[in-house]
């Protein structure tokens, strides 16, 4: 009695256990780890400081058209003072000028008037915050592709295993069997060892596939930022995708905008085209004058002995105005100019290669959706036939008509069959969130 008990008791916390760790683990569907990656992943967070800091740096820039005031102060202790000589009728005559201490003290300010360079460089700053926003969005959208390809992978691992486990179970059942068999002389012993062997060969494969689990699974927690102890699951299987796929398909969703108006590497491209051609405007700006006003309001004291007393202050004012002309820099100017002129020239050629080499992946990955469909369509079929031709190859072993390797010939058949099935699956999913990538159009991104 006492023995039930506590067997009863070990079983109950065992139950316990279990339940608790299916309630520490998170499952997750695709949608709730792209959102959690973009909230979370420290490049976007790092990409969006990034913004800010720009966004500091264009006032920053902005603040140099503004007047600088500073607080100035001098003292001058003259240990000689100069001397001044004076030809008289009695001979020539030594004059002292100036006093021991000398002090300065005042506000003095600067203000930019007409300043083409700085005027210009404004709007370089302001593309730069433009280029940041893009390059932010870039770091999203890749985010999103990366974690859709992991995500897809997971559920391809998670769901070959389950095919693979289903045909090991299959192939333990049959050795299990041919071993009762041979035990009642029912079946030799070649028979046996094949059964096992078959059993034997499908270990490997769970094991790799157990592998992959875990390493997907520790790609997706970092992707999202997350602690890699926490435990996660995807909540969705290959399958559960089967059904968007086909109505997008018939929708004719993805064929809907092909068009790069949203691919980041071109937008990108022409922001960076831009800022070339406002740097090439700053440089044709060196070539004006500027005018720079200024202005001071200075108390000064001299006065002999201790620097400390025997003030006497006089104040002055003045205002007035700087006109600085170029005239000439050693050709320094000339030839930025045409640095800068020969850059956006370049950017030109870069963006109509850029923009042909995307045509061309568009244009590569819409026939590869479609074909995948159509692989997916030929599967599903193939693995309807390998269910029946299974089914009768069963009933036929079991009343002598077929042979044991007959038998694990379509077993493997139809594992083979679902695999290629799910695989399809896969390819069809990647391949459609490639392009989504190229387009620029998901929609967690905008």
């Amino acid at each position: 009695m006492f023995n039930k008990k506590f067997y009863f008791i070990i079983l109950l916390f065992t139950l316990l256990g279990s339940a608790l760790s299916a309630q520490a683990q998170l499952m997750l569907s695709l949608d709730e780890c792209i959102r959690i990656a973009l909230n979370e992943n420290p490049t976007i967070k790092v990409q969006e400081m990034e913004i800010t800091r720009v966004n500091y740096s264009l006032k920053e820039v902005r603040g140099q058209l503004l007047p600088t005031i500073n607080l100035a102060g001098q003292y001058t202790r003259n240990l000689s003072l100069q001397t001044m000589y004076m030809d008289t009728p009695n001979g020539t005559m030594a004059i002292k000028m100036g006093s021991q201490n000398t002090h300065n003290g005042g506000f003095q300010a600067q203000i930019p008037l007409v300043v083409p360079q700085l005027w210009k460089s404004i709007k370089l700053n302001e593309n730069q915050i433009l280029q940041n926003v893009e390059k932010a969005r870039a770091n999203k959208l890749s985010l999103v592709n990366q974690i859709e390809k992991a995500y897809y992978a997971l559920l391809l691992a998670q769901d070959s295993k389950r095919v693979i486990e289903e045909n090991h179970a299959t192939a333990k059942l049959n050795a299990d069997i041919f071993q009762k068999k041979f035990e009642l002389g029912a079946a030799s012993e070649y028979d046996v060892l094949r059964a096992n062997v078959a059993v034997t060969n499908l270990e490997p494969s769970i094991l790799e596939a157990e592998n992959s689990i875990n390493a997907l699974l520790l790609q997706l927690k970092v992707l999202m930022g997350m602690d890699v102890r926490t435990e996660i699951a995807p909540s969705q299987q290959l399958s559960d995708f089967r059904g968007e796929m086909y109505a997008r398909a018939l929708s004719n969703t993805l064929g809907n905008d092909t068009t790069l108006a949203n691919n980041t590497s071109l937008k990108s491209m022409d922001l960076q085209t831009d800022y070339l051609k406002k740097a090439l405007a700053v440089q044709k700006m060196a070539w004006y004058p500027t005018v720079t006003g200024n202005a001071s309001l200075m108390w000064h004291s001299m006065s002999n002995g201790s620097p400390l007393s025997g003030f006497r202050w006089s104040r002055a004012s003045s205002v007035g105005l700087t006109i600085a002309f170029p005239i000439f820099q050693g050709g320094q100017r000339y030839y930025k100019q045409k640095q800068a002129e020969i850059a956006v020239e370049e950017m030109k050629w870069q963006r109509e290669n850029l923009e042909r080499s995307l045509h061309m992946q568009v244009e590569t990955q819409t026939d590869v959706i479609a074909k995948n469909l159509k692989q997916i369509e030929s599967n599903e079929a193939g693995v309807n036939m390998a269910v029946k031709a299974n089914d009768i190859m069963q009933q036929s072993f079991k009343i002598g008509a077929a042979s044991f390797i007959q038998l694990r010939d379509t077993e493997d058949a139809l594992m083979a069959a679902r695999l290629s099935y799910y695989q399809a699956i896969y390819n069809y999913l990647v391949a459609e969130s490639d392009l989504e990538y190229v387009l620029g159009n998901t929609h967690y991104v905008r």
